[in-house]
């Protein structure tokens, strides 16, 4: 492998491991934060809501990124920076900041955070676009697929840790510290000139006029509402049946985390060999398997086994749709394309997200896994479409 490439793989994979960092503060210490400040759980839900609509604007940065070159330094590389440097920031003004008394102020940077996220996300999808050959689109998204869970994983000890025993200001410096690791990386990747093929050009988004194009975004939210329906209720499920404390909830998400890493690695390597078609079929087989399994569950050992084995079909499935994304955007709106198809793949999570907590209530815990494990044969019925004979989401 050569220095350029390593260097390239070793800037993805810490990207994506700040953004985990952040995602894992969020999801699993931001509230109990917040509570130390007295500010209801609604009031906290608001906050994440504020918190994610740059997610929604991405759309839009992605545009930016497609169409101005900043200052003439290039299309991603300058926001990748801006954005980090954004994230940064906003994290070591958080403990000058008491949301209690300055909710609004403190909404605010959150809002700021969280855009200088998206920015960097969004131009770091686009960076990968316009650098990766074909033959290498599944290992890159298992790089970064594996590395935002590994920030995860590794992240939710360390900052966990260190709320308890040091303070929350040590948090917020040990996240901006994460998150400053990935800027070395990034100035030492090139960033190669756009010729005049990939200049942007608003006729680009006809395409989202094709049935394939259309299709493969509803394979995104296929999959991602599956696939989150059944991890938001995973834990939930083993608290009403075997009364697990939160130390083994942790353990669990642990466990389910270290299969996305595997899932994402391994999926990214094997989708470059077997063909994204192929690797569709295998991962909504996968799937099906593991969530079926999770119904199955008789105690808290197998309750471990089965979170690896969903961790592993959720990072595979995942790393082959944004494989197969990455295969079908248009060069002249590389980042747009991308993150409307994570968009659409994001709408298939909220309605995950309902609809398994719907079916909870109604049938049971067991009845929604296996519900939500049949679903993932609707793939099948999206593969024609998607891989048509001159498709382009159809490559291998």
């Amino acid at each position: 492998m050569s220095q350029q490439k390593w260097i390239r793989y070793a800037m993805f994979a810490l990207i994506y491991f700040a953004q985990g960092a952040i995602v894992s503060y969020f999801s699993a210490l931001n509230p109990l934060y917040l509570q130390g400040f007295q500010l209801e759980m609604s009031t906290i839900g608001l906050i994440g809501t504020i918190a994610m609509i740059p997610f929604v604007l991405k759309i839009f940065l992605g545009m930016l990124s497609d169409s101005v070159n900043f200052l003439g330094l290039g299309h991603r590389r300058p926001y990748i920076v801006i954005g980090l440097s954004v994230q940064v920031l906003c994290l070591l003004l958080v403990p000058l900041i008491d949301p209690g008394k300055s909710f609004g102020l403190f909404a605010g940077l959150a809002f700021i955070l969280m855009t200088g996220q998206a920015l960097y996300d969004t131009c770091t999808d686009g960076l990968a676009l316009d650098t990766t050959p074909t033959v290498e689109e599944g290992r890159i998204q298992g790089i970064m697929v594996g590395g935002r869970a590994l920030g995860v994983i590794i992240t939710a000890s360390i900052i966990g840790t260190l709320a308890h025993s040091v303070g929350w200001v040590s948090v917020f410096v040990a996240l901006a510290g994460l998150t400053l690791v990935a800027m070395p990386f990034v100035f030492l990747v090139k960033e190669p000139a756009r010729p005049a093929e990939r200049k942007f050009n608003w006729g680009a988004f006809k395409a989202f006029t094709k049935p394939s194009l259309i299709t493969l975004g509803l394979l995104g939210a296929l999959y991602s509402l599956i696939t989150n329906g059944a991890n938001e209720i995973l834990n939930p499920f083993l608290k009403l049946e075997y009364n697990i404390n939160l130390q083994t909830a942790g353990f669990v998400t642990t466990l389910w985390g270290l299969g996305v890493v595997a899932g994402g690695l391994s999926g990214g390597w094997l989708t470059d060999r077997i063909g994204q078609r192929n690797s569709v079929i295998l991962a909504s087989l996968l799937s099906l398997g593991a969530i079926a399994a999770l119904a199955a569950i008789n105690g808290v050992g197998a309750a471990y086994v089965f979170a690896v084995l969903f961790g592993l079909a959720y990072g595979y499935y995942e790393t082959v749709y944004f494989a197969i994304s990455m295969n079908a955007t248009d060069p002249r709106i590389a980042a747009s394309m991308f993150a409307i198809l994570m968009a659409v793949a994001n709408i298939g999570t909220a309605v995950g997200l309902g609809l398994a907590g719907g079916l909870v209530d109604t049938i049971g815990y067991r009845f929604t896994f296996l519900i939500l494990a049949g679903l993932n044969l609707l793939a099948f019925l999206l593969l024609p479409v998607i891989f048509r004979k001159g498709a382009k989401a159809g490559a291998a």
